[in-house]
């Protein structure tokens, strides 16, 4: 049965890929945004979403640190295991946006997050601030970006694929987009069932089972929406989708999952998470700094770069769960 969850949630995630980046496209172009922005809005704050619920259920049952690792580790995943995987399978071409402005926002998010953990709570203020600068961040891409497209979509009206989206109604790119969402949030459910149903067989005696599978097999899950989205755009040809996806959710779990779940209930930081896996995380986002300016595409060796560095964080990890630096 756990094999049938696992190839069924496989299966439903990558139908969903397709839905969500068509509708992607198609609201992009009726609503004169670009693709860029509907990735960093749309796309990545739906695939978000679970990060969110889980985190204010966890809030609401007294537990809203868990909103802190699930913030980090999924901001850890988006960038070295699902954008390292992206361009090694199709690679990826960043936009000036995307390096200026949408990078730059989330390298603010992470260190306005680790400055506020740095005295071991996240009040209720700084969750407001954290999603008052949510709010007006995404109002600035949302305004910039019409201006923009208008003028790109007029020079680019006798492109067959352009005219064809332009054609589409508003409500069937709606409809698929809302499919894909629904099916992505679906798949990875089964998907993450599935496998830690198998995992549990093959782990069956080790007593550090259920942290290896937390670490491994539940972190890969639920980063199979932005994983699936991420590749089904780039192949697609919609990079700036894909790597949207990736930027806009790393902001949205910063601004909104941690902004909101404050909100509900001040959020404790441990010395343990701002010791090792923030620092952790920031590391990872600087790293993109040479990825971005050393030569214009994100090919496959820099993708075996990001790759590797979320295989050693995982390596790090179960070596501490097994006692190595005690």
């Amino acid at each position: 049965m756990d094999y049938l969850f696992l190839l069924l949630g496989l299966i439903v995630l990558i139908v969903g890929g397709e839905f969500l980046v068509k509708g992607a496209v198609g609201c992009s172009a009726i609503f004169k945004i670009s693709p860029l922005v509907i990735g960093m809005t749309v796309v990545s704050f739906g695939t978000s979403a679970p990060e969110l619920l889980v985190s204010l259920q966890s809030a609401m049952a007294g537990n809203p640190g868990i909103a802190v690792g699930n913030v980090i580790g999924s901001n850890i995943a988006n960038i070295s295991l699902v954008l390292g995987i992206t361009v090694l399978i199709f690679p990826i071409i960043a936009s000036r946006q995307t390096k200026r402005i949408d990078y730059t926002m989330m390298l603010l998010a992470s260190f306005l997050f680790y400055f506020f953990a740095w005295d071991n709570v996240i009040e209720r203020y700084e969750g407001i601030i954290l999603l008052v600068i949510l709010i007006l961040f995404t109002y600035f891409l949302v305004y910039n970006s019409r201006k923009q497209t208008k003028r790109d979509l007029a020079y680019a009206s006798d492109d067959h694929e352009i005219s064809s989206v332009l054609k589409t109604p508003i409500w069937k790119s709606t409809v698929f987009l809302l499919i894909g969402l629904v099916a992505l949030y679906f798949g990875s459910d089964w998907f993450v069932s599935g496998a830690v149903g198998i995992a549990e067989i093959l782990l069956e005696g080790n007593p550090d089972k259920d942290s290896i599978i937390g670490v491994t097999v539940v972190a890969l899950g639920t980063s199979a929406p932005e994983l699936v989205a991420s590749i089904v755009a780039a192949v697609r040809k919609q990079s700036d989708i894909s790597i949207g996806n990736l930027i806009g959710s790393n902001i949205f779990n910063v601004f909104a999952v941690l902004g909101i779940t404050a909100i509900v209930l001040p959020i404790e930081v441990t010395d343990q998470v701002l010791g090792f896996d923030m620092l952790w995380m920031l590391a990872i986002l600087l790293l993109l700094i040479p990825i971005f300016l050393l030569g214009k595409q994100i090919g496959r060796f820099k993708g075996v770069i990001l790759f590797t560095s979320y295989v050693a964080y995982v390596a790090v990890i179960l070596m501490k769960i097994a006692g190595f630096f005690d």
